[in-house]
């Protein structure tokens, strides 16, 4: 076992989540409390997870229900951090579109099992990154239009019309959501060994074959995070997913 899991293991996760708050609240990032939450939660939820993945990977409509209600939280927390008001529902469209036809592909074309044990982290994998794609998008997006709006209102006054005129002043805030991305990409087996690459050795498998698995989720996250800045832009463009009070 990499990990054990007793009162030592407990401890140091303490300890280290004390650290974060702390660092936190005095360099005045975060609410401390803020960072307690998320880790109390991530501990509550792995804990459910783990009892009732054993039951998921053996049945396919418990499997899509799992898969759904990932989904369905990943659209809540991504849209929430992009907007408070009611238009938050729209990060449902660039999750799904980057998400649904690559999860598709993979199942279409066999290199992806009907299965939980094989389609569970995957599908959770890139659902992961689509959130990611989303929020930073969405708010970097949001958050430029918001101190250039002048900017906006020339565009307006020479002919663009107003999707375009947000176009460009949004677009390039965007796509600095695509750079964690293609940094972890870029550099992959140098800086980082990542998550699915480490799994992949303790489980038992060849460094070769770890080495397909990781690249083959590295350049699916690409994907997936690709067509979701794409949309997400989109979507602030249109004027659908905006900060405005009353909806």
């Amino acid at each position: 076992m990499l990990l054990p899991v007793n009162a030592t293991f407990a401890a140091v996760l303490a300890v280290l989540l004390a650290v974060a708050a702390t660092v936190a609240a005095l360099a005045h990032l975060r609410a401390p409390r803020e960072i307690v939450t998320a880790g109390v939660r991530a501990a509550v939820q792995l804990g459910a997870v783990s009892l009732v993945i054993g039951w998921v990977v053996r049945s396919v409509p418990l499997l899509l229900a799992f898969l759904l209600l990932m989904y369905a939280v990943a659209v809540r927390t991504a849209g929430r951090r992009v907007t408070p008001n009611g238009t938050w529902w729209w990060a449902a469209v660039p999750i799904a579109a980057g998400v649904v036809p690559v999860v598709g592909a993979l199942l279409l074309t066999g290199l992806v099992p009907l299965k939980g044990i094989a389609l569970v982290p995957v599908a959770g994998i890139l659902i992961g990154g689509a959130l990611t794609a989303t929020v930073l998008g969405g708010r970097r997006a949001l958050d430029e239009l918001g101190t250039r709006h002048g900017e906006v209102e020339a565009g307006l006054a020479i002919g663009l019309p107003e999707r375009d005129a947000r176009l460009e002043v949004a677009r390039p805030a965007a796509a600095d959501a695509l750079l964690p991305g293609l940094d972890q990409t870029r550099t992959v087996g140098l800086v980082t060994l990542p998550g699915a690459f480490v799994g992949m050795l303790l489980g038992g498998a060849s460094p070769v074959e770890a080495g397909a698995v990781q690249l083959f989720v590295l350049v699916g996250l690409m994907a997936v995070q690709g067509v979701a800045v794409a949309a997400v832009l989109e979507l602030v463009a249109r004027g659908r997913l905006h900060r405005r009070a009353g909806r």
